[in-house]
């Protein structure tokens, strides 16, 4: 396999992460040499036992060599030293047998219980640590799939290319020592095609690398679709758009089956050129080994017989490199791919000096802030406006004005472009990071439930929370009722995503879950929009309690929400163009008026 500079420092780095599995390689090496020594023993009996028959049956037939020197007594029946040779033979093969055994529990040890696990663990670490634009950038289902396929790709490098090539090059080198030792003029002359085989399996590889890299790409949006149809069922049945959704999926289906067919052709091709390749050399030994051997230069057993056993092992060997070939190319690009995750900068770290930050007081300051989702496309411009600790602030606003954006850069989901967050005057890249999360409790405008109770979803922030202090929570978040209702209570389990919840009911247990943890900021991204009015004034008149004392960010749009707000920032194409009070800014021209008095006379 032919290696450009990319490939080599992903082989490098490969070797590097084999070496941290080195005793286990080292094992299934070990077992592989024995075996192969065993092989090739079994291999010289039966030649030894062919020239022994010969020897018997013609009478001027050369003495066979007996291995080590050692030769059975003169007054041994024949029979009785062919039944030897034959139980050494069986021995060694139950030898084998019970070796591969030991072998092929070694390999699931070390590549399944280590290998495997220790990968899709470093890589799901990495996912926890990377910043929000790092999944902005990459869709879910190429993520999964480089979590699970990919990460087994790149260990079937270590055990299908380096494992498999060493064994495959100390076979070959056994193996031609041995034919070496038997007749090297033969050997040269039945190996003459080596060169042309080495030179086939490196073209094969840089003809399909491209194609594997494609492939994992198109599996990619295969999942994607799965996942997208999943999660959307009941829009796509509610708009009943099943057979659209059918036929996208059936379309990247098919993509992936006729790419795959390509792949195929391409190894079908390959392969049978190396079976041809290597059949090429049986007809050298028949032709050349069968004049030596009638001339009497090469004896039949110990000779023709274990040489065409050698040459065909040592062919097979060969073979196997359309394996290996094929193994590397996948391998390489799933490595390739893992290796983007568990390399890609983690943007969002806590600074050297970072400071603790045990209770914050709540104020907060916005200093000349500006913010960019990609480069040259800015979000926020130089916004700027102090909140003092436990004022309620709506941020209201057209979409795509960049409210969320905002609230975003106050638990550090992403960092500014330029200005400064601050948290009581302190900036926010100087404070811990864990600590200024746990300071902050989160809301946001599509709540996400686990697969777990409801009690376990409330706490999820707090796992150490009595069931007083979860009931509590959920009562600020007018939620306890409705829990009260379900078959299980608070035990009650959630499926996928909290589906079987009605949009409401998940979202007022994500509001206790904020509250659970008596943060000195809360941070509600439009937490009513899924609510009807009713329970909307319900819930906020029960966290009203919860909220005093407490700084309060909320994004909200109705005029009730608004009301409440010591503070409403108004926000259009990321800009602060209005602050101040209900009361100050709806008698302002400008767009917070021009919004009220569109929704009073809608409504």
């Amino acid at each position: 396999m032919k290696l450009t500079s990319d490939n080599a420092a992903l082989v490098r780095r490969l070797l590097r992460l084999a070496w941290q599995y080195r005793v286990g390689c080292l094992q299934i090496l070990a077992l592989q040499l024995v075996l192969l020594l065993l092989g090739l023993v079994g291999l010289g009996l039966t030649g030894t036992g062919i020239d022994y028959l010969r020897s018997q049956v013609e009478p001027h037939a050369p003495a066979p060599h007996w291995p080590l020197g050692w030769h059975p007594p003169t007054h041994w029946d024949p029979l009785l030293v062919v039944a030897m040779i034959a139980g050494v033979i069986l021995g060694l093969a139950l030898i084998r047998s019970a070796l591969n055994y030991l072998h092929a529990l070694l390999v699931a040890d070390v590549v399944e219980r280590g290998m495997v696990v220790d990968i899709r663990a470093a890589v799901y670490d990495k996912l926890q640590r990377l910043s929000f634009r790092f999944f902005d950038a990459n869709t879910t289902g190429s993520l999964i799939n480089r979590v699970t396929g990919d990460a087994r790709l790149l260990v079937q490098f270590i055990n299908g290319v380096l494992v498999h090539g060493v064994i495959m090059i100390v076979s070959l080198l056994g193996y031609l020592a041995f034919m070496i030792s038997i007749h090297p003029q033969l050997t040269v002359a039945c190996l003459a095609t080596t060169p042309l085989l080495w030179w086939t399996a490196r073209a094969f590889a840089a003809r399909v690398r491209p194609a594997y890299h494609r492939a994992r790409e198109l599996v990619d949006d295969l999942i994607m679709r799965l996942g997208e149809t999943a999660q959307g069922i009941t829009v796509v049945k509610g708009f009943g758009r099943e057979s659209l959704f059918q036929q996208r999926f059936n379309f990247s289906n098919d993509a992936v089956s006729e790419h795959q067919q390509g792949i195929f052709h391409t190894v079908s091709v390959f392969s049978p050129g190396l079976g041809f390749l290597t059949q090429c050399n049986l007809v050298i030994l028949l032709l050349y080994g069968g004049w030596l051997a009638i001339r009497g230069e090469l004896p039949l057993g110990t000779g023709l017989v274990v040489f065409a056993g050698l040459l065909q092992q040592f062919s097979n060997q060969i073979g196997g490199l359309a394996d290996i070939a094929n193994t590397a190319q996948t391998s390489l690009t799933g490595a390739q791919r893992v290796f983007e995750i568990l390399d890609a900068p983690i943007e969002i770290t806590d600074r050297p000096d970072a400071k603790p930050l045990p209770r914050a007081r709540g104020a907060v300051r916005f200093d000349h802030v500006c913010f960019e989702y990609q480069p040259d496309a800015p979000t926020l411009h130089d916004i700027n406006f102090a909140v003092a600790p436990g004022q309620c602030v709506a941020i209201f606003g057209p979409t795509g004005a960049g409210k969320s954006a905002l609230m975003s850069l106050i638990p550090r989901f992403y960092d500014v472009t330029a200005g400064r967050v601050l948290i009581d005057e302190m900036d926010v890249r100087d404070i811990r990071l864990q600590d200024l999360r746990r300071n902050i409790g989160i809301v946001f405008q599509e709540s996400f439930l686990f697969s777990n109770t409801i009690a376990a979803n409330i706490a999820f922030g707090h796992p150490q929370a009595t069931r007083e202090q979860i009931e509590r929570a959920a009562r600020i978040a007018a939620a306890h009722e409705f829990i009260e209702k379900l078959p299980d209570g608070y035990d009650t389990l959630l499926g996928e995503g909290g589906l079987t919840l009605s949009g409401g009911q998940r979202q007022r247990l994500a509001i206790a879950r904020a509250v659970l943890l008596e943060p000195p900021i809360l941070l509600l991204d439009d937490p009513t929009a899924a609510i009807d009015p009713e329970t909307e004034q319900e819930i906020m008149e029960s966290m009203a309690s919860a909220m005093r004392g407490r700084t309060t960010f909320i994004v909200a749009n109705r005029l009730s929400t608004l009301q409440r707000a010591d503070l409403i920032l108004v926000l259009d194409k990321g800009r602060l163009v209005q602050q101040g009070r209900h009361e100050e800014l709806v008698n302002q021209p400008g767009l917070y008026q021009a919004m009220v008095k569109l929704q009073v006379h809608g409504s």
